[in-house]
Formats: C-alpha cells, structure tokens, sequence
C-alpha cells in the first residue's frame, strides 16, 4: 500500500523559507515521480513541481519558479520541496503525490499524502 507522509508546514513571515518533506512507505520510491501540489482556501489544487524517478528532471509552477526546489532521496524514500523568498500568496495545504510509469505526476496521481499547512503571515 503506497502511503505519503507531509512534514515542514507551519507559520512563517514573508520572505522567510521552509522546507517540507514526503516520506514514503509501502513501496518502491525509484519507480514512482513524485510531485507536490497546493489548495489555498477557496481555489482549486495546483500542481507546483515534479520530479522524476531518478532526479534527472524537475519541473515548477511559473509562480514558484526560482524560489522552490524539488529533491529526492530514493535511499530514505523521501522528497523535498525547499521553499525560499515565501510570500502570502504561498499559503496553501501542500500534498505529495506519487505516480509510476511517467515523467511527472499527473492530476490523477496514484496515492496521495494527507496534506500540510504552510501559512506565509506577519
């Protein structure tokens, strides 16, 4: 059973950084892309940034481009969204999802994790 684990969210003033974690169980990380995804209150998830299964390719959000970056560490099963120069805007739940057999994770991934909040706020 695939299961994703959030961690790193919490409340930090405009400018400041972050650093979430997905850890991973139940399945082999190395065959799965990974991505990060975000809901603020009233809109809809958006996809932030990918990363494929062996780190080779990334991708990101026009929005968070330059500020973020996705990393994996297939050895601890765990993936990285490092967040720099955070505005309100950011504010959202984060979610880690996994797929296998692509390049990067779609809207219809194959497991999802269970969400942490990032609150950007002075």
């Amino acid at each position: 059973q695939l299961q994703l684990v959030e961690s790193g969210g919490g409340l930090v003033q405009p400018g400041g950084s972050l650093r979430l974690s997905c850890t991973t169980s139940g399945f082999t990380l190395d065959y799965y892309a990974v991505g990060w995804f975000r809901q603020a209150p009233g809109k809809e998830r958006e996809r932030v940034s990918c990363i494929s299964r062996s780190g080779g390719s990334t991708n990101y959000a026009d929005s968070v481009k330059g500020r973020f970056t996705i990393s994996r560490d297939n050895a601890k099963k765990t993936v990285y969204l490092q967040m720099n120069s955070l505005k309100p805007e950011d504010t959202a739940v984060y979610y880690c999802a996994a797929e296998g057999g692509r390049l990067c994770v779609s809207s219809t991934p194959d497991a999802w994790g269970q969400g942490t909040l990032v609150t950007v706020s002075s």
